[in-house]
């Protein structure tokens, strides 16, 4: 089997900067993801509580995106993750699990697994977006 013609030209114009280019892509969807998270995030901290909420906002300053870098297998990824510590020493990755999955008397709030599930398709549609714009620059 063949690659079309066009797009063996556009792959043939990547050359050296395959590797630039695919983190821009991963920046690109990382960033969907990241809002996506956020927004999240603010759905469910501070709502549906027992009592008063003893949210500082540390949580949400914590997160962030990492620079896309490429595993041991080859493969590039970026993560959307929390920063650590937190100013009073405890895990901001440990909190988030304790929203996420809840606890004894704390039911959990999975803004995660919801942001994942909201994020797949506009993290793919944003990567392919700059992936086109790049292209076109070469």
């Amino acid at each position: 089997m063949m690659l079309p013609d066009d797009l063996l030209k556009r792959l043939s114009k990547l050359g050296d900067k395959t590797d630039e280019i695919t983190e821009k892509m991963l920046e690109a969807g990382g960033e969907v993801a990241l809002a996506k998270v956020r927004d999240s995030l603010d759905s469910v901290i501070g709502h549906d509580l027992a009592g008063e909420s003893r949210s500082t906002g540390e949580l949400k300053k914590a997160l962030g995106l990492s620079k896309p870098m490429m595993d041991r297998n080859g493969n590039y990824n970026i993560k959307v993750g929390f920063h650590e510590p937190r100013s009073d020493g405890e895990s901001n990755a440990k909190l988030a699990n304790i929203i996420e999955y809840g606890k004894h008397g704390q039911p959990a709030k999975p803004f995660l697994a919801r942001a994942k599930r909201a994020s797949k398709a506009l993290c793919e549609a944003a990567m392919k977006k700059k992936f086109e714009e790049e292209v076109e620059k070469l």
